[in-house]
Parts: C-alpha cells; structure tokens; sequence
C-alpha cells in the first residue's frame, strides 16, 4: 500500500514538473525572439552611426581646409556652415547612441528581473529540500530499524538524505552564483544609465551651439559682401574682446598676491595639468572658481597656537578654537611651510565655518587641507619639475586640483563622470547618495565649467 502511494506521489510531481517545463520552453523560446529582434535593431542602429561618423569626419576635414585659407567674410562664413552641418550630424548621431542605449538599458532591466525570478524560484527550492531534509534528519537509523520498513527502503531513505544533501548544496551554490551574476547586471546597467545621462547633456550642448553658430552666421550675412572693411571692424572687435578676456583677473581662493592670476595664465596653467592628467581644463577651472567663491565666504586666519590648533582672523583678529586640527593637519603643516621656508604663523589658510562642526586650515587655491595636500606633494613636485611643491602657488595648486580630481574618476570627461567628481571633492561622496547633500556643489562647478568652456574657445578663435 505505501508502495502505490510513493509510486501515484512520483507520477503527479513528474506531471507538475513536465507541465512546468513545456510552460518554460514556450516561455524561453518568446524571450529569445524578443532578444533577436532586439539584436537586428541593435545592429541597425550601429549601421546608421557608423556612416554619420564617416561623415563627421569628412566635415571635420572640410573644416581643416577652410581654416587654412586667408581671413575673409567668405571664408568664415563657410567655416560657420560646415561646423553647423557637422554640429547637425553630430546631434543626429547623439540621437542614434540615446536611442540604442534606450534598447539595450530596457533589455539589461529585463534580464535582471529574470535573475531575480529565477533566485526567487531557487530559494523556494531550497526552502523545500531544507524541509524535506529535516524531515529525513529527524528519522534516526534506530527508528528506521524498529520500523515496518525492509532493509531495502531504509536504504532507500538513506540514499534519498543523501541526495537532498547534495540537492541542497548545489542550491546554494547556484543562488551564489546567480547573485554574482545580477551584481555585474546591475552595474552595466548603471554605467548604460550614465552613459544615455552624458549623451543627452552632450546633445543639450550640440543644440546650443548650432543655435548660437546660426545666429552668428545670420550675423555675417547681414553684412554686405561687398564691405569687406566692415567686416575687418567685426574681426577687430572680436580680437579686443579675446585680448580683455585673457587679461580679466580669474580670481583664486588662499590668500593669492592681487587676489588671482590673468585668465589667460589660469587657462594656460589649467591645459598643461589637463595633458597630464586627462582631466578637462574648463572642468578643473570650473572647481577652482567654486573653491574661491567658498573661500570668500569663509575668510583667511592665520595659525595662532600649533599645540591647539587656535587660529586668528588676518584682518579682525578673530580667535577660533577649531582653527586647524592638530593632530591631524597641524604637524603636515608645519612641515610644508618649513620646506618652503615661510613662517607658519604668517601665512594665509581658510578660517573655519561658522556654526558647523569641523577645522579651518585649508591652503591656498586648491583648498586642500594640509594632510591631504600631503598625500599629492610629492605626484605633484614630480610633474612640476620642482623639489617641492608649494600649496600657494597658483600654478602648483591647479595641478593639485587636477591630480586630485583624476583619481576621483573625472579624467573619463563624460558629464556623470565630472559631476560626481566634483561632489567627490566637496564632501567625499557622489552626487547622488542620499546621505549628504552636495549636488548643490556639483551642479553649480558643471555651470561654471560650460561658461569657462564657452570663453576658451572665443579666445583660441579670436
């Protein structure tokens, strides 16, 4: 009787088990059709971008050539034409990347319910062979011994505990490895997310330049071809506002002689960390104008006890307690300011904030701290070509603030890549953790960058 009974419970779980798995096959076989749609879409799409990259590129020749010919109104006018025509290329084929990006995040969001389901699936799995094994576990072989059971069924159960055992480790090793496999899912489908963000802000920017060069070409139209001294005025003044731009003061933050350094120094300074660093030049400008617009607020002190960390205010006297740390950044301090062979006690660092827990003590344009600077000094001497590095200095801090800003990630140039590197290098965090909020800060260098970025190429044209 309990022969019939073991042998009708395998027949039903073996017709659940078929029904299950014909129900999968239809379902497996849905989800590779859907997936060999996808990957023809896919494969058009970098059909398309590939022939509009040929393209830019033969604009981008185009633009060379016309570049090398004499200043002229003709000439610049067709300069504007064909960057507006590689600009319209270049935002179609933004297009293109957006839209492919936009198949493969749908299609990586998917696979990662998939593994979900199927962890979910595992667990229940588990969960029955973790039943059924302890219900074998409570049988002793005494028990099995007294019981009606032949010899042959109590090796039966045997063998089955055995089995279930080893059910139940394979279990847990495929729910590891099926773990492992959503993490990496989860994180190309993040940098798939960060890359459509850079796109579309990339596209954002193509637009606005198309904008602006049809305006200017508008501009040149308006003037007769017939007046080419009217246009050498239009040179003229372009030319004299380049020149006022090059000399405007770009203010630094720490205490620098008259306040900053012309912008054309800044930009020239910022390039070379950039061939150094990979890391763009209007972006680390664009951190160095915000650091200056915090040091305004903050104000400069002057250390007034090494053993406290006290600091004064260089122009009220002001004492304040919690002026450098003085386990931390005092002893580092001390012993740059030495190396360069300045008086500790008469020289500028930021006094600290107000009504919010923390130190002062931050140096120069940088505004590093100076345990930090120390941990960049030596990166720093060494591709300044000098024996020591000096935090006031204004071309030093800029390749400071590049170097730093490289190894929070921002020499990849992407938008996502700067913006979380300058939330980095506010409050050590990215932008987007909930715990801090700095997107304030990032947000506000990204602005600084794309003016600075703006005024760079108006110079470099002019």
């Amino acid at each position: 009787m309990q022969y019939k009974f073991k042998l009708y419970l395998f027949f039903i779980l073996f017709i659940v088990f078929l029904s299950g798995f014909v129900f999968l096959n239809i379902k497996t076989e849905a989800a590779n059709q859907a997936l060999e749609t996808a990957e023809i879409d896919k494969a058009k799409l970098e059909k398309e971008l590939i022939q509009l990259e040929k393209e830019i590129v033969q604009k981008e020749k185009e633009l060379a050539g016309q570049k090398g010919q004499s200043a002229s109104l003709s000439r610049d006018i067709s300069i504007l034409t064909t960057q507006i025509n590689k600009a319209k290329l270049d935002i179609q084929a933004k297009n293109l990347t957006i839209k492919k990006l936009g198949g493969e995040i749908t299609e990586k969001s998917k696979q990662i319910q998939s593994l979900n389901s199927k962890i979910e699936k595992e667990k229940e799995s588990l969960a029955q062979l973790i039943r059924k094994e302890r219900l074998l576990d409570n049988k002793s072989i005494f028990s099995i011994m007294l019981s009606q059971e032949s010899v042959s069924e109590a090796y039966s159960d045997l063998a089955t505990f055995s089995s279930i055992k080893e059910g139940i480790q394979n279990s847990m090793d495929e729910i590891r490895g099926v773990k492992t496999l959503t993490e990496e899912e989860r994180k190309s489908l993040e940098e798939k997310k960060n890359k459509e963000t850079d796109t579309k802000v990339e596209l954002e920017n193509a637009k606005k330049k198309v904008e602006l060069s049809e305006a200017e070409k508008q501009k040149l139209l308006s003037i007769s071809k017939n007046k080419e001294v009217e246009y050498s005025k239009v040179i003229a003044e372009r030319q004299a506002e380049a020149t006022k731009i090059r000399a405007r003061l770009f203010e630094l933050a720490g205490g620098v002689s008259g306040g900053g350094i012309p912008f054309g120094d800044a930009v020239k300074y910022a390039e070379y960390a950039s061939s150094k660093t990979g890391v763009r030049t209007a972006f680390i400008l664009g951190i160095l104008k915000q650091e200056t617009g915090i040091g305004k607020n903050v104000g400069l002190c002057y250390l007034n006890d090494s053993q406290t960390g006290e600091s004064r205010g260089m122009n009220t006297g002001k004492i304040f307690k919690n002026g450098m740390s003085p386990t931390r950044d005092v002893p580092p301090f001390l012993t740059i300011t030495k190396k360069l062979g300045i008086d500790p006690y008469n020289t500028r660092v930021s006094c600290p904030i107000e009504g919010v827990p923390g130190w002062g003590g931050a140096m120069g344009p940088s505004q590093f701290i100076p345990s930090t600077w120390m941990l960049f000094a030596s990166k720093i001497a060494e591709k300044m070509g000098v024996s020591t590095a000096n935090p006031w200095n204004p071309e030093h801090a800029i390749m400071a603030t590049a170097i730093y800003l490289q190894n929070l990630g921002a020499s990849g140039g992407s938008y996502t890549a700067e913006i979380n590197a300058a939330c980095k290098y506010y409050s050590g965090r990215s932008c987007s953790d909930p715990a801090v909020k700095n997107a304030f800060y990032g947000k506000s260098v990204m602005s600084h960058a794309t003016t600075i970025e703006k005024e760079i190429q108006f110079i470099n044209e002019n």
